[in-house]
């Protein structure tokens, strides 16, 4: 039997703050994101982390985006890159990984040759869990079994359209089986985006998340799902429960805002503003 995500569920793996912490203890995590033409992208995942209770953000991005950003965005820190002639970043030779829980690579990245070698890169040389989203993606089409070469758990988000582009096939009328399959093959965790949304492990575990609405289904939303996502790996959370976590958070999210706002007219930034309405409950110490 399928286990599905539940508020039980996400507070059996999140519980209260510790009252005698500080912010190194909360995760220090590394969002490599961003181009030109997607400036918003960044915003998103980097506040998807923020709300999400990490204690530093830091963003990676291209040169020619940074002030951008740096008059949005108030809690992350940045590392500036330099950008090639499209406003894309052109290389990770500057990327400062120490110190970083967790990174994730893709959002708003766009596509070139020389994106899809620093994907390949990172995957290859990462020493902490890795998150590929969007364009993170997308550059693995034609060279999937990258994945198996890599030495920590990485986490895969795709939706339909992106799952068919790096693995040949449709999900189908059993995307749990399809997701399954692709996440012990390759090595990796699939968490496969639709209107049910399956997480699949390498080790055989799966789960279900039933939650979430069509108002979701706007640019931005799955920034914020992979800024979920980081967060909670950098907090320590195990691979698979980020994913599966992530998931209910991001989802219950976007019901509240359904909720408040509708499903035409609610936005990934009222979705920011809901996850912590859906975290609140976690300071209560009745389910500890």
């Amino acid at each position: 039997m399928i286990q599905e995500t539940s508020e039980r569920y996400l507070h059996s793996v999140l519980g209260p703050r510790n009252p005698e912490t500080n912010k190194n203890q909360y995760g220090r995590v590394l969002a490599v994101c961003g181009s030109r033409s997607y400036c918003g992208a960044p915003y998103f995942a980097a506040m998807g982390a923020v709300r999400t209770g990490s204690g530093i953000v830091t963003l990676a991005i291209p040169d020619c985006i940074h002030t951008i950003l740096a008059c949005k965005l108030n809690e992350p820190t940045f590392q500036v890159l330099p950008s090639d002639n499209e406003g894309r970043i052109a290389s990770l030779d500057a990327l400062d990984c120490s110190h970083k829980a967790a990174i994730l690579a893709g959002p708003g990245l766009g596509l070139s040759d020389s994106i899809r070698a620093m994907i390949a890169s990172l995957i290859e040389t990462a020493e902490v869990p890795l998150i590929l989203d969007a364009d993170g993606i997308n550059a693995l089409a034609g060279h999937i079994d990258i994945l198996e070469r890599a030495k920590h758990p990485v986490i895969l988000t795709p939706h339909g359209g992106e799952f068919a582009r790096i693995c040949d096939v449709e999900a189908g009328e059993h995307p749990e089986q399809a997701a399954a399959a692709f996440a012990e093959q390759h090595h990796c965790i699939l968490l496969l985006k639709g209107h049910t949304t399956w997480i699949a492990g390498y080790d055989g575990r799966r789960m279900k998340n039933p939650f979430g609405n069509p108002g979701m289904a706007k640019g931005g939303s799955g920034d914020v799902l992979s800024g979920i996502i980081l967060s909670l790996l950098g907090q320590g959370v195990d691979p698979f429960d980020a994913a599966a976590c992530g998931a209910y958070i991001h989802s219950r999210a976007g019901d509240w805002c359904a909720d408040a706002r509708g499903e035409y007219g609610m936005t990934p930034t009222d979705m920011l503003d809901a996850i912590p309405q859906v975290l609140k409950p976690l300071n209560s110490r009745e389910w500890v």
